[in-house]
């Protein structure tokens, strides 16, 4: 796996539009649910929102887990866990 790849797997986020998705809403709807207490614009959070956090997570370590996979699988990577700097 190249650097681009793998830094594209390991800064890849949970956006808003993501949440908006799981849980069947707009994304206005997830960014007025998230607005401070005191905010007149500020809505309840969709219902169903903690499973819908907790999926979106169980995802990305899925794709964390997978990303390490991956880079062990590297016999580079594999030398610099023994100790050998000539694989950078």
């Amino acid at each position: 796996m190249d650097f681009k790849t793998a830094t594209d797997a390991l800064f890849e986020r949970v956006s808003h539009e993501d949440l908006a998705a799981q849980l069947g809403v707009s994304v206005a709807t997830i960014r007025q649910a998230r607005l401070g207490v005191s905010a007149k614009s500020r809505r309840a959070p969709p219902k169903g929102w903690q499973l819908a956090v907790i999926q979106l997570a169980e995802n990305r370590i899925h794709n964390y887990h997978q990303l390490i996979g991956e880079m062990m699988r590297d016999p580079k990577v594999g030398k610099l866990l023994n100790g050998s700097n000539e694989a950078a």
